[in-house]
């Protein structure tokens, strides 16, 4: 029987997933992805979870304990940063060890560094680490990495070609925008961390619910990296959270797009970073665009009805804006 690897459905997994399940399966390892967000799963983080960690963190743990009775070894990364001279979240940092901590009769945690923060630094020296735990061939592993960079890359293309990772089992199947046989009329940016935006659950399915009232979705996934950081660059300070920074270039560039009617930012409540990127956010709308903008805040007690009325009451916004700037285009 082959060895089997956790993989929680949370926090980085909407970027890196393919590039994870490519390596372990060049390695002969089968990976098993945690079952879709329930409130059964959210609730079994909230239980094992310090109340002032943030819904991504207690959402995580709860992905972590569907699978710890089903899997040899979970995969938890000790994620530092993903880029030269930026950091993620210290909760990321953190995760490993709240994992460890928190959570009683675990299977073995991969928990090795990712850490590109310095210079000459190199992702392969995560994967090296991880893959001598199933192999002593280092030809195998590299193999198994270049082929896990060539998922990597294709999924990034797949983004920024305008698709989204909705799930599908345990494979990213990407929904593209405007197939759904609707008629769209506007653009709306959604404008959040992948783990707020693309989990069904916690978001309580934003982006199907965008697209039935008529919109198109973009996402900061939607731009290449070279296009965010030059917008975030309009700081007079760089930020040095690169999720945030992804996320303010965004915004930044979605504001001054003529084809982008609208925009949402989605941040977790009690999340440092967030707090700050929406304050930045806010004061760029005020500086002079003219398009509407919808803060959401989330965590495990955001209604459904509620969102509902947000979503629906910024809709008659956005279209009402649009049929004013119609009419002085005439004047």
């Amino acid at each position: 029987m082959s060895v089997t690897v956790g993989i929680p459905r949370a926090l980085l997994y909407y970027y890196y997933y393919p590039q994870w399940k490519t390596f372990f399966d060049r390695l002969g390892v089968k990976t098993v992805v945690s079952r879709e967000t329930t409130r059964g799963i959210l609730e079994k983080g909230l239980k094992s979870t310090v109340d002032e960690a943030c819904l991504p963190v207690k959402l995580a743990v709860g992905h972590v304990l569907d699978l710890k009775d089903r899997v040899d070894y979970i995969f938890l990364p000790r994620i530092v940063s993903t880029a030269r001279r930026e950091y993620i979240c210290p909760k990321f940092l953190g995760f490993p060890d709240m994992v460890r901590n928190n959570i009683d009769n675990l299977p073995p945690l991969i928990d090795n560094n990712m850490d590109l923060y310095r210079k000459g630094s190199s992702l392969y020296n995560l994967f090296y680490a991880v893959g001598r735990q199933f192999t002593r061939n280092p030809a195998r592993i590299y193999m198994a990495y270049k082929a896990s960079l060539e998922s990597l890359h294709s999924h990034y293309r797949d983004m920024e070609a305008g698709r989204l990772p909705v799930e599908d089992g345990d494979k990213p199947n990407y929904g593209n925008q405007g197939q759904d046989g609707g008629v769209h009329d506007v653009t709306i940016a959604v404008i959040g961390h992948p783990y707020n935006i693309y989990d069904r659950y916690i978001s309580m399915n934003m982006i199907k619910r965008l697209r039935e009232y008529g919109a198109n979705v973009v996402t900061a996934d939607h731009l290449p990296d070279d296009v965010f950081r030059r917008e975030a660059g309009k700081l007079p300070k760089q930020l040095f959270w690169t999720l945030n920074q992804r996320m303010v270039g965004a915004a930044f560039y979605y504001f001054d797009h003529p084809d982008v009617d609208g925009l949402i930012h989605v941040a977790s409540f009690g999340c440092g970073p967030d707090s700050m990127t929406g304050e930045l956010i806010e004061r760029y709308a005020r500086q002079g665009s003219r398009k509407p903008l919808l803060n959401l805040t989330i965590d495990e007690h955001t209604g459904e009805a509620g969102m509902i009325t947000r979503l629906e009451a910024f809709m008659d916004m956005v279209r009402w804006r649009r049929q004013l700037d119609d009419v002085a285009a005439t004047l």
